[in-house]
C-alpha cells in the first residue's frame, strides 16, 4: 500500500498547461505571413531574421532530454523579436503564442542575453582602419571634414524604481535611464554606454563612459593621430561631434555658443555641425520607431533594460547594413535630448589649444 501511494505521488499529470492554440498561430505565422506581413511584425525581413537566428542559434539551442521538448531556437527568437517590435505585454505574447508567462519572461532574458554576448562586438564598434576612411568621408559628403561619428543621448521610459526614484526622473517629469550613442554616416551605432539614471545630464554621462575614459588616456586622441591634419598651424584631430551640453575637447566639437555675435565662419561652422549631427537623431527615431518597445514604460526588472536596449542597437545595425526596409508608419516622436542645458558656461576654463581646434576647423569649412 505504501508503495503504491508513494508512485501515485511521484507521477506528474502535465509538465505544461496546453496552448494548442499557440502552435496553431506559430503555425501559421511560418507559412501563411507573406514577406511584408512578416517585416510589419518582426522588423526585418524573413532573410534577415534567419541570418540573425544562425549568428545566435548556438546560443538558443537548448538540450532534449527525457522530460519535455525544448522549444525550438526559431520560436524563441520570433518571441523576443515580436516583443521588441510592439508594445506587448507578457500577457498578451502568452496568449499569441501559446506560453506560459514566466517562458515568456525567460525567453526574454535568455535571447536579449545571446544577442548581446554574442553579437555586440561584432556589430557595434568603433571605426577603423578602411571603415575609419569610409566614414570620415561619408560625413564629408554631409558637409563636415575631420569627423568619424555624432554623439547624443536619449531617455528609455522605465517603471518608477523602489530606490533613488528621484534620480531617475528626468528634466521632463518621467522616469528613464539614458542611452548615450555614437552614430556614424550610415546612421549605424557605433559606441553604445546606458543605464544611467534619467536626472543626469548629457556631460556627467559623458564624463563616466569608457569612451570618454579612452581618448582621455591617449592625450585627446580617440582615433589614430596620422589622421590629423595641420591648418594654420594648428593640429586638428579626427573627432566626434555633440550638441552644446557636451564639454569641448580636442576629440569632440560642438558649435561656437553666443550666437548673435558670430563670424561668417563661425556661423557657417555652426550650420556645417549642426547638418551633421543629424545622423543621430535619425539613428534614435529608427531604433524607436522598429522596436518600439523602447518607446513604452518598460515593465521588465530595471536590472535587465539596459541589455535589451542594448540588443535593439545591434539589431538596428544589422537591419541598416543589409538594407532593410523602414516603413514611414514606423515613425513616431521620440525623446532624445537628455538635456538642453548647454555647457557653454565652461568656455572660459578652456584651453587655448581646444578652442583653436575649432576655429582651424571653422577656416577649414569657410
Amino acid at each position: 500500500m505504501f508503495t503504491h501511494m508513494a508512485t501515485q505521488r511521484s507521477v506528474r499529470r502535465t509538465w505544461a498547461i496546453p496552448r494548442i492554440h499557440g502552435k496553431v498561430f506559430w503555425e501559421s505565422v511560418l507559412n501563411n505571413f507573406d514577406e511584408d506581413m512578416w517585416t510589419e511584425h518582426f522588423r526585418m525581413s524573413r532573410d534577415t531574421f534567419e541570418y540573425v537566428l544562425e549568428l545566435v542559434r548556438p546560443s538558443l539551442v537548448r538540450k532534449t532530454t527525457g522530460w519535455r521538448k525544448p522549444l525550438e531556437p526559431r520560436l524563441r527568437l520570433a518571441v523576443v523579436l515580436w516583443w521588441y517590435a510592439t508594445p506587448s505585454e507578457y500577457r498578451t505574447m502568452s496568449c499569441l503564442f501559446g506560453l506560459g508567462i514566466s517562458t515568456v519572461c525567460m525567453l526574454v532574458r535568455q535571447v536579449t542575453y545571446a544577442l548581446k554576448t554574442t553579437l555586440c562586438k561584432r556589430f557595434i564598434c568603433m571605426p577603423q582602419g578602411q571603415h575609419l576612411q569610409k566614414t570620415i568621408d561619408g560625413f564629408v559628403a554631409r558637409g563636415y571634414k575631420m569627423c568619424a561619428g555624432a554623439i547624443d543621448g536619449c531617455h528609455i521610459s522605465i517603471l518608477r524604481p523602489h530606490e533613488d526614484q528621484a534620480a531617475y526622473c528626468n528634466r521632463k517629469g518621467w522616469h528613464s535611464i539614458v542611452l548615450q550613442a555614437v552614430v556614424d554616416h550610415n546612421v549605424c551605432f557605433t559606441d553604445v554606454y546606458v543605464g544611467w539614471p534619467g536626472r543626469s545630464h548629457d556631460a556627467r554621462v559623458l564624463a563616466n563612459s569608457p569612451i570618454y575614459q579612452m581618448a582621455e588616456a591617449q592625450d585627446g586622441y580617440l582615433f589614430p593621430r596620422d589622421k590629423s591634419m595641420v591648418v594654420n598651424g594648428v593640429e586638428v584631430p579626427i573627432h566626434l561631434i555633440g550638441d552644446a551640453a557636451y564639454p569641448l575637447k580636442k576629440w569632440l566639437m560642438k558649435g561656437f555658443p553666443n550666437h548673435q555675435n558670430l563670424t561668417l565662419n563661425q556661423s557657417h561652422f555652426n550650420f556645417c555641425l549642426s547638418s551633421a549631427r543629424m545622423v543621430v537623431e535619425n539613428a534614435f527615431g529608427c531604433l524607436k520607431g522598429r522596436w518600439r518597445y523602447l518607446l513604452k514604460r518598460n515593465d521588465v526588472d530595471i536590472n535587465i533594460v539596459s541589455d535589451v536596449v542594448v540588443a535593439c542597437c545591434i539589431l538596428h545595425n544589422i537591419c541598416e547594413l543589409r538594407k532593410e526596409t523602414y516603413l514611414h508608419e514606423w515613425n513616431t516622436d521620440h525623446q532624445c535630448d537628455v538635456s538642453a542645458e548647454a555647457t557653454d558656461r565652461e568656455n572660459n576654463r578652456l584651453t587655448d589649444d581646444v578652442q583653436a581646434v575649432r576655429r582651424a576647423l571653422a577656416t577649414l569649412m569657410s
